[in-house]
């Protein structure tokens, strides 16, 4: 979707690792950066990782000074990410912001998940996510997020455990009865030059998730 002489954004598609998983031995993003040097003698590297199951914004950086770059704006949170998601059920409220900490538990079966959990202390991790609502349509919500923080999960925990309206399709946190994870990374918003105005990259949104949007009663902007 973006490329210059510092940074890429990619319009990654729902299912594919960015990193390997254990055990696995699927396909996933990592091995296939060689395919984006565009001349560059090295292949680039990963400013921030998705979920395997989320689509959307991915930012590359296409060298070292790049990636010193782009670490230094992700620490002082100086880029703004935009979600899109469908939920299961209507938040109580219209919008707002969640601050719940995360801490990691085993399940039964060895399967590591993440709780929200304000009063763990010093083992919990800083999560912080602004939401507010776009449309709710048969129980349903159409939400954005914009997280403050970019913890693993982050998005699926508040929207499940503070919420409580899990996202649509998510295995872990929520039901099953729909196909595939309604979560979708739709825009980044960043400066890799710091004396240029920010880039603002919205990802379109996939065909799936598409069709379960045009469902709600709400027109988002022209890209």
């Amino acid at each position: 979707m973006h490329r210059d002489g510092l940074v890429l954004v990619l319009n990654k598609p729902a299912g594919m690792p960015v990193h390997s998983v254990a055990g696995g031995k699927s396909l996933h993003l990592s091995q296939l950066l060689y395919a984006w040097q565009y001349g560059l003698k090295q292949p680039p590297l990963l400013a921030h990782r998705l979920d395997r199951d989320t689509s959307g914004c991915l930012i590359l950086a296409r060298h070292r000074q790049a990636m010193i770059r782009m670490t230094e704006l992700f620490a002082t949170r100086q880029v703004e990410k935009c979600y899109w998601a469908v939920l299961d059920g209507v938040p109580a409220t219209e919008s707002g912001t969640i601050d719940a900490p995360l801490v990691d538990m085993k399940r039964p079966g060895g399967v590591t998940v993440r709780l929200a959990r304000p009063d763990d202390g010093d083992e919990a991790l800083e999560a912080v996510t602004e939401w507010r609502v776009l449309a709710v349509q048969d129980r349903r919500t159409w939400i954005e997020f914009r997280p403050r923080t970019g913890r693993s999960h982050q998005l699926r925990v508040h929207a499940a455990s503070v919420l409580g309206c899990p996202i649509v399709g998510d295995r872990l946190y929520g039901r099953h009865e729909a196909a595939g994870l309604h979560l979708h990374a739709r825009s980044v918003s960043f400066a890799p030059r710091a004396n240029k105005p920010p880039l603002e990259i919205n990802a379109p949104v996939p065909d799936g998730l598409a069709e379960v949007l045009a469902r709600f009663p709400y027109v988002p902007s022209p890209d």
